[in-house]
C-alpha cells in the first residue's frame, strides 16, 4: 500500500495528468461515434458499397474489444506508463494513415489497428486517474473519468457532422493528431508506472490465451455488427462465426483457468460483486449506445433533421450527465449503497424511455426533447460511478484492475448487444407494422378516397395532369404509411428498452455485500 500512496498526485502535476487521462477517453470514446455521420461521404470518395464502408466502424469495435482485457497484463509486461505512452502513439499514427487511406480496405486495416490503441486508453486512464488521488478522493476521480466515457459517445455525432459539413471526412481523424502528441508529451513527462512484479519470460507468455482470446472476441463482434446485414442466421459466414465464438470462448476459459500465467485472470470473477457489476455494466452500455444510436436515427430518418442538428439534441443531456457525477461521487464519498443509486438510475432511465414511447410523431418537435433527454442524462449520471464503485467493492490490489478491464469490455459488449438488437428490432417491427397498416387500408372506404382525391387535387394544383397526380396521390400514401409503421417501431424500442431497465430495479437492490465499503479504486494495477 506504500508503494501506491507514493502515486498519488498534488497540486498542478494531479490536474495535468487528469487531463492527460480525460483527452485520451474522449479521444477513444469519441472516435467509436465520430465516423457513423461520415458514412456517406467515405463511400463517395473511396467508391466503396454501404456494405464495405460499414467495416470502418466494425473493423474499430473489434480492434477495441479485443485489446480491452489484455491491458492489465500488457501494463504489467511494458511498464504502465510505456504502454500508456504507446497506445497513444499507436491511436495518432493510425488516426492520420486513415486519413490518408486511399482504399476502403486500407482504411479498414488502419481503423482495426487504431481500435487497439484505443482500447487501452480506455481503461488504463481509469486506473492513473484515481491513483493520482488520495483514497479519499476517488470516488470523485472515478466522477471525473466517466465525463468521458458518458459524454463522449454524444460528442460524436455533432463534432463528426460539424467536420464533414464545413471539411471533409480525412478531417475526423486528423483533429486527433495534435491532441495525441500532447497527450503523449504529457503522458512520458507526468505520468508515473506502480512497481510491478517481474515480467513473464516470452515462454510464459500465454500466445494461446491471446489468440483464443482475439478469435473469441472478434468473431462475436463481426455477428453482432454484421448480423442485421447479413440476415442472421440464413449466412454461412455468420453460423460458422457462431459456432467459432462458441467454441473459443469454451477453450479460452480452459486455457485461462489451468496456465499458471493467464492473459486474462478470470478467477477474480469469483467476487459476487464483481460479477453482477459486470451484468450491470453490459446492461448501461446496452441503454448508453442504444439510446445514443436510436434518437439519431430517428430525428435523421423520420423527421429529416442533419447530423450536426441531430447531434447537438444531446448536449443538454450530456451537460447534465457532466454536472450530477460529481454529486454522486459526493453521496457515494458519504456512504449511501451504491444499489440504491443504481437501482435510482435505471427507475430514471426507464422514465426517459417511456417518455420517449409517448412523444415521438412522424412531426416530433425539437422542443419534446429536451426534459426527456434531460432525465437520461441524470439516470446515466447516476450509473456509471456506483456501478464501477459496486463491481470493485471488494477486490484488492492487482484484481482491482483485473475487474476495471472486465467492467470496461462488458460496457462496451452491451453496446454492440444493444445496437445489434436494436437494428433488428426496427427492422423485424417496421415490417409487422406495415403489413397491419396496409391490411387495415381499405382503398374504397370513403375516408381513404377522400385523402386519395385530396393528395391528387394538391398535385393538379402544382401542375401534375390528372394520371400523374393519381400515381403521386398512391406514392405519398404510401411514403406516410413507411413513416408511420417507422415511428411504431422507435415507439416499441423505447418501450421494451424502458421496460429491461425496469425489471432490472428489484434485482440491484437485493445486492449484498461489502456496500458501504469505500472502494480504494488506487489499488488497482494495471
Amino acid at each position: 500500500m506504500q508503494q501506491m500512496e507514493s502515486l498519488v498526485e498534488y497540486g498542478s502535476r494531479r490536474v495535468i495528468i487528469t487531463i492527460t487521462a480525460i483527452l485520451c477517453t474522449l479521444l477513444e470514446i469519441v472516435d467509436t461515434t465520430i465516423v457513423n455521420v461520415a458514412v456517406n461521404d467515405m463511400r463517395g470518395s473511396l467508391g466503396a458499397t454501404l456494405t464495405e464502408v460499414g467495416w470502418v466502424i466494425t473493423a474499430y469495435a473489434i480492434g477495441n474489444v479485443i485489446i480491452v482485457p489484455m491491458t492489465s497484463w500488457l501494463s504489467q509486461q511494458f511498464g504502465r506508463r510505456n504502454y500508456f505512452a504507446a497506445s497513444i502513439i499507436l491511436f495518432t499514427v493510425s488516426s492520420f494513415l486513415c486519413g490518408n487511406a486511399t482504399g476502403i480496405w486500407e482504411l479498414v486495416a488502419f481503423r482495426f489497428i487504431q481500435g487497439l490503441g484505443g482500447g487501452a486508453l480506455l481503461v488504463t486512464s481509469q486506473t492513473i486517474i484515481t491513483e493520482s488521488y488520495p483514497p479519499a478522493k476517488r470516488s470523485m476521480a472515478q466522477a471525473i473519468y466517466g465525463l468521458g466515457v458518458i459524454i463522449g459517445p454524444t460528442l460524436g455525432p455533432p463534432l463528426g457532422g460539424y467536420i464533414v459539413e464545413h471539411f471533409s471526412w480525412p478531417y475526423i481523424f486528423y483533429i486527433n493528431i495534435p491532441i495525441g502528441v500532447i497527450a503523449v508529451l504529457l503522458t512520458l513527462q507526468f505520468v508515473r508506472s506502480p512497481k510491478y512484479g517481474e515480467k513473464s519470460a516470452t515462454r510464459d507468455i500465454d500466445w494461446l490465451g491471446i489468440g483464443l482470446l482475439a478469435i473469441t472476441i472478434g468473431s462475436l463482434q463481426y455477428v453482432l455488427e454484421k448480423g442485421q446485414d447479413d440476415d442472421w442466421f440464413n449466412s454461412s459466414t455468420i453460423i460458422l462465426l457462431v459456432i467459432t465464438s462458441f467454441f473459443g470462448l469454451y477453450l479460452f476459459i480452459w486455457r485461462e483457468l489451468t496456465y499458471r500465467k493467464p492473459i486474462v485472470e478470470l478467477r477474480v470473477l469469483k467476487n459476487s460483486n464483481l460479477r453482477v457489476g459486470t451484468i450491470l455494466s453490459f446492461i448501461m452500455g446496452f441503454g448508453l449506445y442504444g439510446s445514443t444510436f436510436i434518437i439519431p436515427l430517428y430525428t435523421q430518418s423520420v423527421l429529416g433533421w442533419t447530423a450536426q442538428q441531430a447531434g447537438m439534441l444531446m448536449v443538454p443531456a450530456a451537460l447534465t450527465t457532466a454536472v450530477m457525477m460529481p454529486v454522486i461521487g459526493n453521496l457515494l464519498q458519504k456512504g449511501v449503497p451504491q444499489q440504491y443509486l443504481v437501482a435510482g438510475g435505471m427507475i430514471l432511465f426507464s422514465v426517459f424511455t417511456f417518455w420517449g414511447y409517448f412523444i415521438v410523431s412522424p412531426d416530433t418537435g425539437a422542443d419534446n426533447f429536451f426534459w426527456m433527454l434531460i432525465v437520461r442524462g441524470m439516470g446515466l449520471g447516476m450509473l456509471f460511478i456506483p456501478i464501477t464503485a459496486l463491481s470493485l467493492s471488494t477486490l484488492k490490489g492487482q484484481q482491482i484492475g483485473q475487474g476495471a478491464a472486465f467492467t470496461g469490455m462488458m460496457r462496451q459488449l452491451g453496446g454492440s448487444f444493444g445496437v445489434a438488437l436494436i437494428t433488428t428490432f426496427l427492422s423485424r417491427q417496421n415490417m409487422v407494422h406495415r403489413n397491419t397498416l396496409v391490411s387495415k387500408l381499405d382503398v374504397n372506404s370513403p375516408t381513404v378516397q377522400q385523402s386519395i382525391h385530396g393528395l391528387q387535387q394538391h398535385f393538379i394544383d402544382k401542375g401534375m395532369n390528372t394520371e400523374t397526380a393519381l400515381k403521386s396521390s398512391y406514392s405519398a400514401m404510401d411514403h406516410m404509411i413507411t413513416k408511420q409503421a417507422a415511428v411504431l417501431s422507435y415507439m416499441d424500442v423505447f418501450f421494451y428498452l424502458g421496460l429491461i431497465f425496469l425489471i432490472c430495479v428489484p434485482f440491484v437492490i437485493m445486492v449484498r455485500g461489502n456496500i458501504k465499503r469505500k472502494v480504494d479504486l488506487g489499488e488497482a494495477m494495471h
